[in-house]
């Protein structure tokens, strides 16, 4: 009989973040994927009687590829096994959910996502900054510095300028170690150069730091740590400045308790991950 594969959202790191559904199927996993960006934090979660494997891939460091990643979770799922494939954020956000569905589907494995709280809200939410504002941006773009330079029909810059003319409230991800040229793309996109920025890296961890300042200041900014995410436009002004300094306080997991933490995230809800033994299959 085959097995089942999950996509999970493991949220941007605060363990509190996962979602009930999330944390009781990671709770009776028999096999977990999981890519670098999930927390130490979550990971102790995972039962110790499942197979975990770490395919995670970032800053264009691969230690693994997206094919191999398709093969082992098609292959984990024929041998019987209930899989998660655990994504930091959400699976359906730059997580490269497509390609692994498609794999599933092809080898007619089951599949279900559970959506997770992507890195954008996470850390708007942990800097308090509102992403839209009646006053100031009615709309929100999410989109990745990952993209081609070397585009012959100019369609990227076509994009920026865009973007940059919408108004919307800008949410990047993966800028990268190159801040200065994201800045010189919004503002050839027609951006102004006092347009207010925030770069918040580690968001919802205790190592979350955030940096703001205008898109002229991102042409010299220091780089932040990875993960990190870029903010653009006005409702970056909304946020209090004394709470950019705030350390952030993330629960703490203990290796030798993580199955008490888990019931305490669940003491209010019908759902107890007590009740599930690891051969069990939890209600959808």
């Amino acid at each position: 009989m085959k097995g089942k594969v999950y996509l999970v959202g493991a949220g941007p790191g605060d363990p509190e973040l996962l979602t009930v559904k999330a944390l009781r199927l990671l709770r009776t996993a028999q096999a977990v994927l999981h890519d670098d960006l999930v927390s130490p934090e979550i990971l102790r979660l995972i039962p110790p009687t499942a197979q975990v494997y770490n395919v995670g891939k970032r800053c264009g460091k691969k230690k693994i590829r997206q094919v191999e990643i398709n093969f082992l979770m098609v292959a984990l799922a024929q041998s019987g096994l209930r899989v998660v494939r655990l994504k930091g954020g959400d699976p359906l956000i730059f997580g490269r959910a497509r390609e692994e569905m498609e794999s599933l589907r092809q080898a007619n494995i089951a599949c279900e996502v559970v959506p997770g709280v992507t890195s954008a809200l996470g850390a708007a939410a942990a800097a308090k900054i509102p992403l839209t504002d009646r006053r100031s941006s009615s709309a929100l773009v999410f989109l990745t510095a990952h993209q081609s330079d070397d585009r012959a029909d100019g369609s990227e810059a076509l994009n920026w300028t865009k973007l940059a003319g919408s108004g919307a409230t800008l949410v990047i991800y993966m800028p990268g170690r190159d801040y200065a040229a994201i800045a010189r793309k919004l503002i050839a996109a027609g951006l102004a150069r006092e347009t207010p920025c925030a770069i918040i890296s580690q968001a919802t961890t205790q190592s979350q730091r955030t940096n703001r300042i205008t898109i002229a200041e991102l042409l010299s900014a220091p780089q932040l740590p990875s993960p990190a995410l870029l903010v653009v436009g006005e409702v970056v002004r909304l946020a209090d400045p004394a709470l950019m300094l705030q350390e952030v306080r993330v629960p703490a997991v203990s290796a030798a308790s993580p199955a008490a933490f888990a019931a305490a995230l669940l003491a209010d809800s019908p759902a107890q991950v007590a009740n599930f033994g690891i051969n069990e299959e939890p209600g959808a």
